[in-house]
């Protein structure tokens, strides 16, 4: 796949996003004094997979591990600038107010970071003539041809991964111990700026962590059953309740049944 890309610079990358930041832009994110969120999804991981199964792999690079009643699971944690309109950096004439320091995603964009999800122009923000000026390639038989790109692609991920034992120390002091089944939705955690921030900064410097007992919440029956009948921790979203948080799913509510199991 050959791709071209020009940014016509209408913004409309900058509006009402749930920007992932690593821990360190999540840091500074906060000392401006903006909103940061935390997506998380937790993995089923009874046993450890093949070797040679890279999308595993790749998971488990960014994830802690954790156990959820008596089920082993993985964790992943996404920190999030929120902001719904513009960003709080975006200026009148559509420029970046923080260029110099913007976040790794915004660097990136619109290559993708996800190794196992193809570009698709029809999935980005971006005006259909972004895409016809073959004075900038950005892909050349699907890889990518500018070379500061591919390097902050690779930044991003080495810093994903990096970043885990943090944010297994993050969630283990702010009390988060809810997570969404992956490619469900997420369960997203909203503390307060102050607690955040100083769990952030205490967290950042961590480099292992102990097995956490987590719980999944689930707006679907059939769901709930499954992770029911492998004795993991389950609440419907019927009946859940956290300070702080709310349940994002990806599909409609069809639960049945209460409480904690």
């Amino acid at each position: 796949m050959d791709m071209d890309f020009d940014c016509t610079m209408c913004g409309k990358c900058c509006h009402n996003l749930r920007l992932p930041l690593t821990v360190s832009e999540a840091i500074a994110w906060l000392k401006r004094g903006h909103d940061v969120q935390l997506f998380v999804e937790a993995l089923p991981w009874p046993e450890e997979p093949p070797e040679d199964n890279l999308v595993a792999a790749h998971k488990r690079r960014r994830s802690f591990a954790a156990t959820s009643g008596s089920l082993p699971v993985r964790v992943v944690v996404v920190i999030v600038a929120a902001f719904d309109g513009p960003c709080p950096n975006l200026q009148e004439d559509m420029r970046c107010g923080a260029y110099e320091s913007r976040p790794l995603v915004c660097r990136i964009y619109p290559a993708e970071i996800n190794p196992f999800i193809s570009m698709d122009p029809a999935q980005k923000a971006c005006p259909p003539e972004a895409w016809t000026g073959a004075s900038s390639p950005l892909l050349r038989q699907g890889q990518i041809v500018d070379a500061q790109i591919a390097a902050l692609v690779t930044e991003s991920r080495n810093t994903d991964a990096a970043d885990v034992w943090a944010k297994a120390a993050l969630c283990t002091t702010l009390g988060i111990g809810s997570a969404a089944l992956s490619n469900e939705g997420f369960v997203v955690h909203t503390p307060d700026r102050s607690s955040l921030l100083s769990a952030l900064e205490s967290a950042q410097m961590v480099k292992t962590a102990t097995a956490s007992s987590w719980q999944f919440v689930s707006n679907r029956s059939e769901t709930a059953n499954a992770l029911d009948s492998v004795d993991a921790v389950v609440s419907r979203t019927s009946a859940w309740e956290a300070e702080g948080a709310t349940f994002l799913g990806f599909f409609p509510d069809d639960v049945s049944g209460s409480g904690t199991h």
